[in-house]
């Protein structure tokens, strides 16, 4: 499976454009450049015309590489025009406008009603998706994070969406041990999110699906403190949040008709009198004791609650996505997340998922060994190994930690979100979050039955 090779690029910064509020006409093409133009090249200019010189089997790359260089020359307004700006191609441009500062004007080229609905409904989940990754950690608590995600799905489908918020000392109250216990330490309470889609004339009937997303709004480490180089990107430690969150509403936008139970487990991991320590062990509601070894292994600590509460709404299918490892990061690189199932059917749906919502996934290994290769002394399991990174094999090992929460008849997959933020700028995306996931986990939405 290919995704998305690299191009090169010519240096076409010597162009100048003098908009006088004028847009950039952009058409593209599967012709090499004429004129003066080298073979090679990317972009070539025709007036007041641009165009986007497609190579065969990087199409996609090339609109979002070709619209990022457009920005860094200045454009601030487009208008695409012309033939083959089909769904795929106007919301790979649509990525590569987005970013935490800026997005510019784009006067969108005419599709069919439903695509063009489509294309829309993408973009907006997906710009949401980002928005949310891109706050600053100061102004997305635990608790904003989780009425955010509440508002966002309701806009959706207002009288089919029901939620409560559980925060603070009431989640310790309930038996919600790991999100209280990793958000205790910060004086912005912890919150869990419980949110219920249910389409009309469902009844009664348990859900087809739970989604569990990760909401570390911001990652200290803990007393396992990052390096200050580490700690910088951790506001976007929430990615798994934003997107089961936009990808659900993406579902609902498409026409969901099954019903979907959402649980976001949010919290601020951080250092104080109050917070959790290596030592420490948590027994959660299902019986499972667990060491806490490594305090920055957090989020499959605040996870295993979600994974309960998930197991609990008799859910025949759970998806969790998560920020979780570096590891996963080491396997699949930054442009990819990796997918973890025992079951190897529901696995390979879900990249066959991917590669039609021109996602990139890749899998990794998880066998039930995984779930005891973090052994403790006193409890039935630790959160991690007490070396650096987990160790060997760190990512499968998150994943069958997390196994351990999900119960026997449930259909369960898990997405670390190796690809979920960029520390900075790209030739293809802006820094910050990506999106990128959304899509595929909202068509797996829409295939469970």
């Amino acid at each position: 499976m290919s995704f998305y090779p690299i191009i090169n690029l010519i240096d076409i910064t010597q162009i100048k454009w003098n908009p006088m509020n004028q847009k950039l006409h952009l058409r593209i093409s599967e012709s090499a450049p004429e004129g003066i133009w080298p073979a090679s090249s990317l972009l070539s200019f025709d007036a007041d015309e641009g165009i986007i010189h497609l190579k065969k089997a990087m199409r996609l790359r090339c609109i979002q590489a070709a619209g990022r260089r457009l920005l860094g020359m200045g454009f601030q307004q487009f208008k695409l025009v012309g033939e083959g700006w089909d769904k795929e191609h106007q919301f790979a441009f649509a990525q590569a406008m987005y970013s935490a500062r800026f997005v510019p004007e784009v006067e969108w080229a005419e599709l069919e009603a439903e695509e063009a609905n489509d294309l829309q409904a993408l973009i907006k989940t997906s710009y949401w998706c980002r928005q949310q990754i891109n706050h600053t950690p100061e102004d997305l608590s635990p608790v904003v994070l989780a009425q955010n995600a509440a508002d966002f799905v309701s806009s959706f489908a207002p009288d089919q969406v029901s939620y409560r918020i559980v925060e603070g000392d009431d989640l310790a109250t309930e038996g919600w041990v790991g999100i209280h216990g990793v958000g205790r330490g910060s004086n912005r309470p912890p919150a869990l999110l419980e949110l219920d889609f249910t389409p009309v004339g469902w009844g009664d009937k348990a859900p087809v699906t739970a989604l569990v997303g990760k909401g570390i709004t911001f990652d200290s480490g803990g007393y396992s403190l990052k390096a200050s180089e580490s700690m910088l990107h951790m506001k976007a430690d929430m990615g798994g949040a934003s997107t089961v969150t936009a990808a659900l509403a993406l579902a609902i936008a498409r026409g969901l008709n099954t019903r979907v139970k959402l649980y976001l487990c949010c919290a601020e991991n951080m250092v104080s009198g109050h917070a959790y320590k290596l030592g420490d062990v948590l027994t959660y509601k299902n019986g499972v004791s667990v060491e806490v070894v490594n305090t920055d292994a957090e989020g499959r600590l605040v996870l295993a609650d979600g994974l309960i509460l998930a197991t609990e709404s008799k859910a025949k299918n759970i998806f969790d996505a998560a920020t979780l490892t570096g590891a996963a990061v080491t396997a699949v690189g930054d442009e990819y997340n990796a997918v973890f199932s025992f079951d190897v059917a529901l696995r390979e749906a879900y990249l066959n998922y991917s590669a039609a919502e021109c996602e990139a996934h890749w899998p990794l290994p998880l066998d039930p060994h995984h779930a005891t290769n973090c052994p403790s002394s006193y409890a039935d399991t630790a959160n991690s190994r007490p070396v650096k990174g987990g160790g060997p094999g760190g990512a499968s090992n998150a994943a069958g930690f997390l196994s351990r929460f999900v119960g026997k008849n449930c259909q369960w997959l898990h997405v670390d979100l190796a690809s979920a933020m960029n520390a900075s700028d790209s030739a293809y995306l802006a820094a910050g979050g990506s999106g990128h996931g959304i899509r595929t986990l909202a068509r797996a939405l829409l295939e469970q039955e």
